[in-house]
């Protein structure tokens, strides 16, 4: 495995390399080598020889990508994939006066690639004593330096978003960089067994699925959404057991189980109780828990697939609401279940959406501010987290409004 030191590791024994190389030759032994970005790489009055290291590049290393880090996990076993990098570093000379009376640069620059051509892959050792505490040293795959060309239009954005000259330069890549996960690995146990008594795996002559599945919830109300009281009808196969409903919604800090009226091996039905407290207008997500042999000691719960479902807020206001034409009014709407103050609450007035002043705290009771209006009867609805509530009644033989209207006159 690799640390997160493992970047910093390859940028010191870089360092450590080009400074043993320059050292070997007398007429360069003044060089220092540097890490610094390229505005701050040559400080003022240093008339030395001078090379520098700067790294202004890292790339996902696409082989590796999603690899699972070699040495750490087996076949059967679950973690999460090392970060892969490629490292591209911009090496810098600086002559001694500038190469005033000779290009030390050039020869620098030379010897630094002459260095790095006949030290192509970097050893173990010399990663080791490069940063302490590092273990790059230790992964299966090498770090391997390869010159990387750089067109024109490259090394101009490089060196301009540095706002500083162009000076002698030359790129390498430095790959590849493995960082290891710090979350654990997931080791399932070796299987010894299939099925009962080894029996095998069990097939069946249909593309159906041996697992339970819900596929479609109904509202008995024939409502698009149901509210408290109502009883729904969840199908689906092979639902069989002591059977609760779960219900899950953003704005509930714990599901919500009902226990189901009725069963099939396709069709449950469920009732959601009247409790104001327990539940709340908006979206929710419904699956079904299947127990079988229930208290026994091969008890086993199974759970279903999730369907989206909507919870409608219900209006207990009583109507008409009257409010005076030409003058602003509050409208107080008493609705169940209660609204939460982090529900987005608004009032649909015929054609306009007017939001609700802020709650405190959990109530059954919201205040909308209508601004002055002509005449009119307008229908009301409201809106709960985007859902609304019901409007049309369904029960007779052709869907009508239902009366709830605020008069303005």
């Amino acid at each position: 495995m690799s640390s997160p030191l493992a970047i910093a590791a390859v940028t010191a024994t870089l360092r450590n390399l080009l400074t043993t190389s320059i050292a070997s030759d007398p007429e360069l032994n003044d060089t220092n080598v540097t890490m610094q970005p390229l505005d701050r790489a040559r400080p003022a009055g240093n008339n030395a020889n001078q090379l520098n290291i700067f790294l202004y590049q890292t790339l996902p290393n696409a082989a590796w990508r999603n690899q699972p880090m070699p040495g750490r996990v087996s076949g059967n076993e679950i973690a999460m994939p090392p970060v892969a990098l490629n490292l591209y570093y911009l090496i810098t000379a600086f002559g001694r006066d500038n190469d005033l009376n000779r290009p030390f640069s050039h020869q620098l620059l030379g010897k630094a690639i002459s260095a790095l051509n006949d030290h192509p892959v970097l050893l173990r050792d010399e990663l080791k004593n490069g940063l302490p505490n590092n273990d790059l040293y230790a992964q299966i795959e090498r770090v391997r330096l390869t010159l990387q060309p750089l067109a024109v239009d490259e090394i101009f954005k490089l060196w301009s978003g540095f706002q500083t000259q162009y000076r002698l330069s030359v790129a390498y890549e430095a790959c590849v960089v493995l960082i290891d996960s710090g979350l654990p690995a997931k080791a399932a146990l070796p299987v010894l067994t299939r099925g009962p008594n080894n029996s095998g795996i069990v097939a069946q002559p249909n593309l159906l699925p041996p697992f339970p599945e819900i596929t479609d919830i109904t509202i008995l109300s024939h409502q698009p959404t149901a509210i408290l009281g109502d009883t729904i009808t969840i199908t689906g196969r092979n639902l069989t057991g002591s059977i609760q409903a779960v219900f899950r919604s953003v704005r509930l800090p714990d599901p919500i189980r009902a226990t189901a009226l009725s069963s099939k091996s396709d069709q449950v039905q469920i009732l959601i109780d009247k409790d104001p407290a327990k539940w709340v207008a908006g979206f929710y997500t419904v699956s079904l828990e299947l127990t079988e042999n229930k208290g026994k000691p091969d008890e086993r719960v199974r759970t279903t697939n999730e369907l989206p479902f909507a919870i409608a807020p219900d209006i207990t206001t009583k109507f008409p609401i009257n409010v005076a034409a030409g003058a602003a009014a509050t409208v107080n709407l008493r609705c169940t279940p209660r609204v939460l103050p982090e529900q987005r609450v608004a009032l649909l007035l015929g054609d306009r959406e007017i939001i609700a002043e802020p709650i405190a705290a959990p109530v059954g009771q919201v205040r909308f501010s209508i601004p002055p209006a002509e005449p009119n009867r307008l229908l009301v609805r409201l809106r709960v987290d985007g859902v609304d509530s019901l409007l049309v009644d369904r029960s007779g033989p052709v869907p009508a409004f239902k009366d709830q209207r605020v008069i303005i006159k």
